[in-house]
Formats: structure tokens, sequence, C-alpha cells
């Protein structure tokens, strides 16, 4: 099966390496022959193209009957909705050039924008089309304040995503949520009740995110730690996390709260000083990806805190994965993706509903019992519900069953 995959993230970036790529490589070695097409950015492909060719050429050396070949095209960010306009008349151009001389049986698309190029594929080539939703990106652009609906402009250009969306469900031979939540929420649409939809969520690369492959440095007396990873911005609830903090220092004074992530470190700083919350028993790390089981290692606990909003329905962290296959348990919150199912199934810390202090104090009250959760435990439930190899064979399902479509 001759497949073309697009993706409006990057090859160099690192969800592309995270999110698409893994991937790529294991279902290339099941026999299916891939076409990648990514949109690259300037800086990021400058300083990681090289790795991503190496990595690619390593492949093949390895596995000389797997078929995966990389084509890109030039990202631009400027000005808003035009830029992206002519991304997507690129990315069509380049697509189309490649179909004529691959003749696919299968768009693979990641995300709304590259499905503007899927739907117009189907319709003028024939080829099946799988709908990679990764969340319901219209609302996440309004819910993260990046579309304003009162800007006439934007207000077109959701419209115009959101009619979009209902025809990529209709016409998708397949379509991939990351959640059930979603799945269940568009089956309940008009129009979309028998709409093909597989669950396959955010996967983690359970060989490097292993707590028994790393040093872990934690003295029998040592204070508890909590930890933060990953971005702080447009979905994570920075304030409230530094409240549960303050509320746990009432209960353990001596706790250090330990952020691994790229911000800029003031930025966390002075929101800790605007709560009164001692600087010396906060620190904030930056870690390449490598460097991150190792940091996190050192915690008790990993904490976040997700804006409950619609469009959250369809989000799965992909931090919460590689939390706990560090053997590291999690308090979070819910109304977001499938963490009320996942609690309840796995029972790998605490689920919160509210962030006042009450609920706050309910959580710090259960920290003994949770930071005796078995490691291999937590570990066990990454590898049942976020590991690649399960990605995987999900993927593979669903190419085989749209192989089997008849147009």
């Amino acid at each position: 099966m001759k497949i073309l995959y697009l993706s409006y993230d990057g090859m160099t970036d690192p969800l592309g390496q995270s999110q698409v790529l893994p991937y790529l490589l294991e279902l290339s070695k099941l026999g299916y022959q891939i076409t990648l097409l990514s949109t690259e950015k300037a800086h990021n492909f400058e300083l990681r193209a090289a790795t991503i060719r190496g990595l690619l050429e390593e492949h093949r050396k390895q596995n000389p009957n797997a078929v995966l070949d990389w084509h890109y095209i030039s990202y631009t960010k400027k000005p808003p909705v035009l830029s992206t306009l002519k991304d997507i008349r690129v990315l069509r151009k380049k697509a189309f050039q490649l179909h004529r001389t691959h003749q696919f049986d299968v768009v693979h698309c990641r995300s709304y924008v590259t499905s503007l190029v899927g739907l117009r594929m189907k319709k003028k080539f024939g080829v099946r089309f799988i709908f990679d939703m990764r969340g319901f990106w219209a609302n996440e652009r309004v819910d993260g304040g990046l579309w304003n609906l009162k800007n006439p402009v934007f207000r077109v250009v959701y419209n115009y995503f959101k009619k979009k969306e209902r025809q990529f469900l209709v016409a998708a031979d397949y379509t991939i949520s990351l959640t059930k939540n979603a799945k269940d929420e568009i089956q309940n649409w008009p129009g979309c009740r028998k709409t093909p939809i597989e669950v396959i969520p955010c996967c983690v690369d359970t060989e490097l995110f292993d707590y028994q492959q790393v040093n872990r440095f934690l003295l029998p007396e040592h204070p508890l730690t909590i930890s933060y990873l990953g971005s702080i911005g447009t979905w994570y609830m920075l304030e409230e996390m530094l409240r549960f903090f303050k509320r746990l220092l009432l209960f353990y004074p001596n706790a250090q709260f330990q952020f691994i992530t790229t911000e800029p470190p003031h930025l966390i700083y002075k929101e800790a000083q605007k709560l009164q919350i001692p600087e010396a028993q906060i620190s904030v790390e930056k870690a390449e990806r490598k460097e991150v089981p190792q940091k996190l290692a050192q915690s008790d606990v990993s904490l976040f805190f997700i804006k409950p909003l619609y469009s959250k329905k369809a989000s799965s962290a992909t931090k919460m994965g590689e939390i706990l296959a560090m053997g590291i348990p999690i308090i979070t919150n819910d109304d977001v993706g499938d963490h009320k199912m996942l609690f309840e199934k796995y029972q790998f810390g605490s689920l919160i509903g509210k962030f006042d202090d009450a609920t706050f104090d309910y959580a710090i009250d259960q920290l003994p019992t949770t930071r005796n959760i078995a490691k291999e435990k937590l570990r066990n439930a990454a590898l049942e519900y976020y590991s690649l190899k399960k990605g995987v064979n999900l993927y593979d399902e669903v190419y085989k069953k749209v192989g089997n479509t008849n147009i």
C-alpha cells in the first residue's frame, strides 16, 4: 500500500520527532510504502535537518526493504491567515506532484490544514482519505485566545474550518481521535453517528522514559519534591499549580517544586513571588529530551493542571504517559480528554475537579497513599495505554480496513 502522509508540523520540530516519525518508521517496517510531506520552520530545519536525514538513512540501512521518503515545504508565519493560505497552496501543489509520480492509495492527513489537501485529493484522484484530527483544532484556536471571534476575519476563518470539520468527518474513510471522549462527542453530532473512528492517544517512547534506566539520587529523608514537565502557556494553569504548592507547604514546609521546562525562569518566579512562595523552594531547569527522564526521576509526584475547556475533550497530554513510564504518580484535573476514564481504570494518583483550597487539601491528604503506588504498576499503565507498539498496531489495523474500502 502506498501512503502519502501530510503534516503541517515539521519533522525538525520536537512534535514531529516524538509524535510522527516514531510511528512512520515502524509502519514502514510492516511493508507500507510511505512518502512523508511536512512543513518545516526555517530555524528548526537549519538546526535538525541533518539529524532527521541521518535517522532516515540509518533506518534504510537497518531495514533495506522499508520505504520512508521525506519531502518538505517551507513554513510561513506572517501575515496571519494569508501565510497559511500560501502554505496550503504550496502543500497541495507538491502533494499533487508526488501523487502523479507514485499513485498513492491513501492520503493520511495530520490535523485540519493538511486535510484540506487530503479531501481535495480524494475528490480529484479517488485516493482513500484518513483524517487524523489530533483534536478540535478550530475550537482550540478560540479557547486558546488565538482567534478572537469578535474580529470578523477570525470569525470567518473559524466558521470555515468548522464547516470543513464536518466535511472531513463525513468524507474520511477513517478518522483518528486522541480520546474516547472526543469520539463520543463527534458521534453525537448530526450526520456523524456512523463515522468510523479509531482512538489512538499520543505515543510515548517507553525505552527512553524508563525509571529502571536512570540513576535516582533521592535520599531516604529528602524533601517532598513535586515536578512539572513541559511548556507553560496557553493551556497550562501556572497560577493554580503554584497555589496548590503554596497549600502543600502548610503540610510539607520543606517541599520543593521542580519545573522541567524551556520557558524563561523569570515567568515562573514572578508568579511565585505574587503568591509569596519562597524562591528557594522552586527550581526551573531546561533539559534536552534525552535528559528529561533523569530530571523527572528526582521527583516523588508530578503535577499538571489543564484548562478544562470544550476543546480539551480531545486532548491527550504526552507528558502523562512519559511521567507514568517513569513510575511517578500524577496529580491533575478532570474534564480533560480521557482523564476520568484513565484514573478510574489505572488508579495512578489524584484527579481533582476544582481548584479551591478544600480540594487541594484533599489531594494533599492523599499524598502518602499516592507516593506509595508501586512504580511497576504505573509503568505498566503507560506500557498498556501509551506505548508506541500499541499505537503502531492500531494504525496498522486502520490502514488494513481503509485498504479494503471500496471507493
